[in-house]
């Protein structure tokens, strides 16, 4: 039986980073909401517990909180952020509108060299986001360190094992905020670390088969990285009783279909493709709105694999690459969460097709994801590739989908990736892609003017995709990708760069 950290989320921006930074120790980790009972937390017997920060203030009126009974459950507490504060709050210390918040880098000052802070020097860079501060702490808590504007910046009663942190340990801008949570799992709670790829595979083989039995099994694959992760663990699982089914909407980047087949042919695993280009893009005719398209796109989806599976006896169970985020915003463990794109694999095609649900990878992040695949044998070079949208190039069409704008879209695309592989930044940069404009501007070509279209380059770098950076590629790298795309493909008269950060903007353009 694994061991459990639980994160309890009080709706912060930074909680799928908690629990991700929690497994990077090789320790598993769960998100559930504030809302979570003691009779859930006895089911779950966590190792330890992690109070997320949040956007509430413990001033505000209805702000969240947790049962008393888990504080004094006996179970090792973190709290960051507003997390520390409402253990304040609840244990009897106080809490105050600081005159001046706190918002981004800051220099601790440690005033003790143990617990969370073994291994320290006296001072660490943080990342600190707060509007109030602590001024008394509970009876039994002694300050560890503090900043200039914080007097308690972290603290901890060593006897009752909980702590707090006013800072963000999880984020980049915490270079050592690994070794503050490293000292929290195994010197304070005593994890062990038996969260790794080859425990997590085994594991899953073991219970695909349990459950699956002598069943055949139909695995949904779409060619991005979850669907191929799931089909290898099947494969593992139950051999030649899997029965993988490729819709080609059409709308994938150039060639990819192809790629996807090849490779797992190569494995011996059967791929039955079915070739439905043309009938979506007959669908998406004069469509513009960017949900209207995913529920389009949704709708044929289901309806062809619905027909391509009716022809596999015998299948009793459907898998889909379902990942661990999907689960978390389907079920509402995050009440800020925003709703879950129709594009997503939760729910949907077994209600359908009346088969069992088998979704093998529902407890992993990406990166995890790609460390099984890695660990199954699948090609780095199609892992690493950069994250791709459900609908496809679908939403990367600004305006109708036509047959000549995709494929514009899908050669200007495939030079932008060409040319970023071959300067060597393409491990560098989180997503990197091309974008077809609605847009005809003028320009000139031989002694001739042109009205034609233009197609923006987006690429950023990110640690997670919730928030990002414009990717700072070399000028003469976007030259170059400008140059080809203008003269290698008729229609394209301009190329722009998008150099917006997320936020305000978002990756995608819809």
């Amino acid at each position: 039986m694994k061991q459990t950290v639980l994160v309890i989320d009080f709706g912060s921006q930074y909680t799928q980073i908690i629990a991700r930074r929690i497994r990077e120790q090789g320790v598993f980790s769960e998100i559930v909401p504030h809302t979570v009972t003691a009779a859930r937390l006895k089911e779950i017997s966590p190792r330890a517990i992690v109070l997320s920060g949040g956007p509430s203030s413990v001033w505000d009126g209805g702000a969240p909180s947790i049962a008393p009974s888990i504080v004094e459950s006996g179970v090792p507490v973190l709290g960051i952020c507003y997390g520390m504060q409402l253990l304040v709050r609840m244990m009897g210390g106080e809490i105050e509108r600081s005159h001046e918040r706190e918002f981004g880098p800051a220099t601790l000052e440690i005033t003790d060299c143990g617990g969370l802070f073994s291994g320290f020097q006296s001072q660490a860079d943080v990342w600190m986001s707060h509007g109030d501060r602590v001024v008394r702490l509970p009876d039994g808590f002694a300050g560890t360190a503090r900043t200039r504007n914080a007097p308690v910046a972290a603290m901890g009663n060593d006897e009752r094992k909980i702590f707090g942190v006013q800072f963000h340990p999880e984020v980049a801008h915490t270079p050592e905020g690994g070794k503050i949570l490293s000292n929290f799992l195994f010197n304070i709670a005593g994890c062990e670390k038996s969260w790794t790829p080859e425990v997590f595979t085994a594991r899953a083989v073991r219970d695909i088969r349990e459950s699956v039995g002598d069943s055949r099994v139909i695995c949904a694959l779409s060619g991005g990285v979850d669907s191929s992760v799931t089909a290898a663990l099947l494969r593992e699982a139950v051999g030649a009783s899997l029965v993988c089914i490729f819709v080609d909407t059409g709308l994938m980047r150039l060639n990819e279909g192809d790629e996807v087949v090849d490779m797992f042919a190569k494995s011996g695993i059967e791929v039955k493709r079915v070739n439905g280009g043309d009938r979506f893009l007959e669908k998406l005719k004069g469509v513009s709105e960017p949900e209207e398209k995913r529920k389009i796109i949704g709708r044929e989806f289901i309806e062809v694999f619905d027909r391509e599976a009716g022809g596999v006896g015998g299948a009793k169970f459907l898998a889909q690459g379902t990942l661990y985020p999907d689960v978390i915003e389907s079920a509402g463990a995050n009440a800020a969460a925003a709703t879950i794109k129709t594009h997503h694999n939760v729910g949907g095609l077994p209600e359908k097709m009346n088969l069992k649900l088998v979704e093998p990878l529902r407890e992993l992040f990406k990166d995890e994801v790609r460390e099984v695949g890695r660990h199954l044998g699948l090609p780095s070079h199609f892992l690493d590739r950069h994250p791709f949208p459900g609908p496809g190039l679908a939403i990367r069409i600004l305006g109708e989908i036509t047959p000549d704008r995709l494929d514009m879209l899908k050669r200007a695309d495939a030079i932008y990736i060409e040319e970023i592989r071959k300067a060597g930044i393409y491990n560098d940069i989180w997503q990197a892609f091309a974008v077809f404009l609605p847009v005809r501007t003028v320009g000139v070509m031989g002694d001739k003017r042109t009205y034609d279209n233009v197609i923006a380059l987006r690429a950023v770098t990110s640690l997670d995709g919730m928030t990002a950076d414009w990717a700072k590629i070399p000028p003469e790298v976007l030259e170059t990708v400008s140059t080809r795309i203008i003269n290698e493909i008729e229609g394209i008269g301009r190329v722009v760069y998008d150099i917006s950060t997320k936020p305000p903007g978002t990756i995608e353009w819809e």
